[in-house]
């Protein structure tokens, strides 16, 4: 009689708008430095430093970020203090925080959130 091997459930990939998110920074996770990028980005733990980036970046619900972001697409679950520059789209979840000013194409902000800081409308891809 043979034993069936088990296998671990695979822990589901974000889906965006620009593709599966490729590089997670786990809740454990504590960084900080310069960081750059290509494909999309979630942050689930700790960084501060500088962010750039024409991509897409999701600060999940937990993560504690202390940087000046400038990305394409900026989705805020966690907690960010800096400044952000939304080059496409910025995005605040019921459960997001911001200090700092923001500028952006386009937002959208949810119930719940908290912002403390100055927002300026910018033109798609212009700083």
């Amino acid at each position: 009689m043979s034993k069936k091997a088990t296998t671990a459930p695979k822990q589901q990939r974000t889906i965006t708008e620009y593709g599966t998110i490729s590089t997670i920074l786990g809740r454990e996770t504590s960084f900080s430095g310069i960081l750059n990028f290509r494909k999309p980005l979630e942050i689930s733990g700790e960084f501060e430093g500088e962010i750039e980036s024409e991509g897409f970046l999701l600060v999940s619900e937990g993560a504690r970020v202390r940087a000046n972001i400038k990305a394409g697409t900026v989705i805020v679950g966690g907690e960010i203090t800096g400044n952000v520059i939304a080059t496409q789209r910025l995005e605040m979840l019921p459960s997001g925080k911001v200090n700092g000013n923001i500028k952006t194409a386009k937002l959208q902000i949810a119930d719940g959130v908290i912002f403390q800081g100055n927002c300026e409308m910018i033109l798609p891809n212009k700083d």
